[in-house]
């Protein structure tokens, strides 16, 4: 009995003492000077998206050529080739000229209609986009860089973009405004690939018309056809210099 009360008191005076130099042990005297002596919040809402760019374009221009691709045009050529010039007012705003001419002939399907039997259509008759200028305006929100390989750094933006200007078919020129969105992939700080979606919007001759399609119809005036308002999505793709 005498055994197990001495080793009890052994065992809580271990406890004890391990216990006072663990509570010891964590009082840590910490300089004045070192400790924190107010709160500083992060600021979420500073211009600048990224300090160290690559690619500066502010008061710089940049000239590109293009091809593009229209994806809903039914009946006419769906190709056309540009040039654009831009300048750029600081990094987040743009302003530029864009010119655009169409190719000539018809679609896949406007070719299709032609041989439709048992009488085609030629539609060659209607009046036909020859080609389109814009005042282009671009907001660029978004910079940020890209890495492919871990042994180079491709820089990039994207931007929306509206644009206004007119469109000019065989017999008359047509308003026309242009949205939508792009990304440019600079390969080094002076070249670049432009690429652009918009959707245009204009006024527009409908190619359709009663007995004016055939060969064997007299050849119609081209104010003689119809207008609507046309929407036509675009993909424009393009080589741009920076200087």
């Amino acid at each position: 009995m005498i055994n197990r009360l001495f080793k009890m008191i052994i065992f809580l005076t271990l406890n004890v003492v391990l216990i006072s130099q663990a509570h010891a042990q964590s009082d840590i005297d910490v300089p004045i000077d070192e400790l924190t002596q107010e709160t500083v919040f992060p600021v979420f809402d500073h211009l600048a998206s990224v300090k160290n760019r690559n690619v500066a374009t502010k008061s710089r221009f940049d000239l590109g050529l293009f091809g593009g691709y229209a994806l809903t045009e039914p009946i006419y050529s769906t190709a056309k080739f540009g040039v654009a010039l831009n300048y750029h007012i600081n990094e987040l705003h743009s302003l530029g000229v864009i010119f655009s001419q169409n190719t000539t002939g018809l679609s896949r399907d406007g070719d299709a209609l032609k041989d439709l039997q048992p009488v085609g259509l030629e539609f060659d008759r209607a009046p036909k986009p020859k080609n389109t200028i814009l005042l282009d305006y671009n907001y660029k929100p978004y910079y940020g860089k890209l890495s492919m390989t871990k042994h180079s750094v491709i820089n990039t933006t994207i931007y929306g973009s509206a644009a206004a200007g007119l469109i000019a078919f065989e017999h008359k020129s047509y308003p026309a405004v242009a949205f939508g969105l792009g990304e440019r992939f600079y390969f080094t700080s002076q070249f670049s690939l432009k690429i652009d979606l918009r959707l245009f919007i204009h006024q527009a001759p409908i190619p359709f018309k009663r007995d004016a399609l055939k060969l064997t119809d007299p050849l119609p005036a081209p104010d003689s056809f119809d207008e609507r308002i046309s929407y036509t999505t675009n993909l424009e793709v393009g080589l741009n210099y920076l200087f």
